[in-house]
């Protein structure tokens, strides 16, 4: 299944079609997309998340925002979806190599050894031309988190995120058995127990 900006197949035809019927193209994709990734689990065909080029574009966009290094893309698209949809490290990082090669970005090595991208003048450029096609992207990728938040099961699932992100950060320095730890530990038994009792 795969779904272009605006609702066409990508060869330019289509443009505006089913507009005013069903919601915004964000709206209609979001439930497009959640449907298919419902029947996904169930072992069936998922959604298509990008069209081509789409990922190169909403990269470059948030790249040009500020300079990000390929897992903060990657973590920051799965933000914008409400944590329903990450692309894989084997599509991103091709897909930063390539834009690089064509000079849309500059890589660099920050302090940690890791490399970290920035926007180039041409790459400003070629936002300004595709200016209409990232908002549609972005309106998209926000109607898959709005949609998500109304199914069944989102809310859990990103308040388990949440937590799980809050323990990285919070005990990743901390040595075993440390207080904190334990103090961390006690929270979560509590609210395992809450929910146990819930009726």
């Amino acid at each position: 299944m795969k779904f272009g900006p605006g609702g066409h197949d990508g060869s330019g035809r289509g443009r505006g079609r089913g507009r005013g019927r069903g919601g915004s193209p964000g709206e209609k994709f979001a439930r497009a997309f959640a449907q298919a990734a419902f029947e996904g689990a169930k072992g069936k065909r998922r959604a298509r998340m990008f069209q081509r080029g789409e990922l190169k574009l909403l990269a470059l966009h948030l790249i040009a925002e500020e300079p990000r290094h390929g897992y903060d893309l990657i973590r920051h698209i799965e933000e914008l979806t409400g944590g329903h949809y990450a692309p894989s490290p084997g599509i991103v990082y091709p897909t930063l190599t390539l834009m690089a090669e064509m000079d849309l970005i500059d890589e660099a090595v920050d302090g940690d050894g890791k490399k970290i991208y920035s926007i180039t003048e041409a790459g400003s450029a070629r936002l300004k031309e595709d200016e209409a096609q990232i908002a549609e992207i972005l309106a998209r990728l926000e109607g898959v988190s709005k949609m998500g938040e109304a199914s069944d099961g989102a809310s859990v699932r990103r308040a388990m995120h949440n937590l799980k992100s809050a323990i990285a950060i919070r005990l990743g320095d901390e040595d075993k058995g440390s207080d904190k730890i334990l103090e961390v530990t006690a929270i979560i038994d509590e609210a395992a127990s809450r929910i146990e009792r819930l009726k």
